[in-house]
């Protein structure tokens, strides 16, 4: 028999919006579920010595631009694949896809090898991830926490990613959660959501 397709759901909402938080919180309650943030995974590929693409993944992040989508893609259904082999067998995919183009290139590459469940869109006006982020940044570390990357980062989201959310809600594939209250009020609008999903 074939081996059971992985489930595939996009998280997707602006910087700050808390979908890192969020995400944790499923994994914890869901086993089934796993998180792969593509962020992380191009983080991972940039700092191993032996990869050819982290030199190029860092200058496009430094620049707050767009990593090519098939490296992306690829980073992402290796991580799906490692995953799938303790048994995992949902994913929530946060950060990607981040354009059309990334989109069509998942079709593309992956296609019917996973079943798509949507979109799980956080979210949050742009004062308020501000605050957060500038808030994360003095802790975090991260070299894009900082006020210029985080209005550039706020660009390219409205621009590049409301594009993709406007595409599957009228595939009626959008559940949309406000991201500004406490977390576990998001977390009970979260949690109720991924019920409704696995059915």
């Amino acid at each position: 028999a074939a081996p059971p397709k992985p489930k595939v759901l996009f998280v997707l909402g602006g910087p700050g919006a808390g979908k890192g938080t969020q995400c944790s919180q499923i994994c914890e309650n869901f086993n089934e579920w796993s998180h792969i943030s593509a962020g992380d995974c191009l983080r991972e590929e940039r700092t191993n010595p032996n990869s050819k693409v982290g030199e190029l993944i860092n200058n496009n992040i430094k620049e707050g631009k767009i990593v090519p989508s098939e490296i992306t893609v690829k980073l992402l259904v290796n991580a799906m694949t490692a995953q799938m082999k303790t048994g995992k067998s949902c994913f929530l995919i946060d950060g990607f896809p981040r354009s059309l183009e990334n989109m069509n290139t998942w079709e593309k590459v992956v296609g019917d090898d996973a079943e798509c469940l949507g979109v799980l869109f956080y979210t949050a006006t742009e004062e308020a991830m501000e605050q957060r982020l500038l808030g994360r940044g003095a802790t975090s570390g991260r070299v894009d926490d900082n006020i210029e990357s985080i209005k550039k980062r706020f660009r390219t989201y409205m621009t590049e990613t409301m594009p993709i959310v406007e595409t599957y809600a009228k595939k009626g594939m959008v559940y949309s959660i406000d991201g500004m209250p406490a977390p576990d009020k998001v977390w009970a609008k979260t949690s109720a959501t991924i019920k409704k999903i696995q059915g």
